[in-house]
């Protein structure tokens, strides 16, 4: 009992010590990579005791956002779960326990939902020491954008070119980006326009054709054969950007505006 006492006494006046760190931090599931992603830069990745089934982390898998594994939830007894608000709060109360808080964050309508992510985890988890961290990323998104000259150039922001690709319209965080770069993005089909035969607008050819953009934009790593395959009445300057670094709302997104103030060349030639 003695030995034990003292253990306890340790941990709980010892806080220079690691394990005193440790034991203030609380014990968070983060159900996307992309939370993850942006625990690791809040300082908060060592907090993480659980990742969703798309996690590269080696520790116990929790499901996705839209059906989280509430046996595996439970089992670990986490003090927070962050998810996307994709999930239903209904899903939330089947599969998390009442004891672990929920924090449902929003990321695909503006950037700055990415600063308020931020501090809304940070709010969460008491850890306030890593507010200078949001700060530097408000800082340095809001640089890299006022560098960046779309000229008002007519825009289409694409995910791919091949499979079953979407123009971003609207109320999604690329459109907003893109927008405060500068550029006109002329897609006024709603969040997102899937483009496929059936639809409105069937194929890659017809969406620019309607819209006549200066520019397209297409979020893959280098452009693909479908890409050069585009066959407008009036020609357009296509562009890839790594979708990696644009499509996830995470802190990634700084690497993604390097890369496009590097092209800026392009477009402005």
């Amino acid at each position: 009992m003695v030995f034990r006492f003292l253990i306890l006494l340790f941990i709980s006046f010892g806080s220079t010590s690691s394990h005193a760190v440790e034991a203030q931090c609380p014990r968070i599931i983060s159900q996307s990579p992309y939370i993850t992603e942006m625990l690791d830069y809040l300082d908060l990745g060592h907090c993480i005791v659980g990742v969703s089934r798309y996690s590269k982390r080696n520790l116990p898998r929790t499901g996705g956002i839209l059906d989280p594994d509430a046996a595996a939830i439970d089992a670990l007894m986490a003090d927070i779960l962050i998810t996307s608000d994709w999930a239903t709060q209904a899903t939330l109360n089947k599969a998390v326990p009442k004891e672990t808080r929920v924090l449902r964050l929003a990321s695909f309508n503006k950037m700055s939902q990415l600063e308020q992510n931020m501090r809304e985890v940070i709010q969460a988890t008491g850890m306030s020491q890593a507010l200078p961290k949001v700060e530097a990323f408000a800082k340095a998104w809001r640089k890299k954008i006022s560098r960046v000259k779309g000229n008002n150039k007519k825009v289409l922001l694409l995910s791919a070119c091949n499979g079953s690709p979407y123009s971003f319209g609207p109320d999604t965080r690329l459109f907003d980006l893109f927008t405060q770069a500068g550029f006109r993005v002329v897609e006024t089909g709603g969040k997102i326009r899937h483009i496929q035969p059936g639809l409105e607008i069937e194929t890659l050819t017809a969406l620019v054709n309607q819209y006549q953009p200066d520019l397209l934009f297409v979020f893959e790593r280098r452009i693909s054969k479908q890409c050069q395959l585009i066959a407008p009445e009036i020609p357009v300057q296509i562009l890839a950007l790594d979708g990696k670094k644009f499509l996830n709302p995470s802190v990634s997104i700084l690497e993604g505006l390097d890369s496009l103030l590097k092209k800026q060349k392009r477009w402005l030639n």
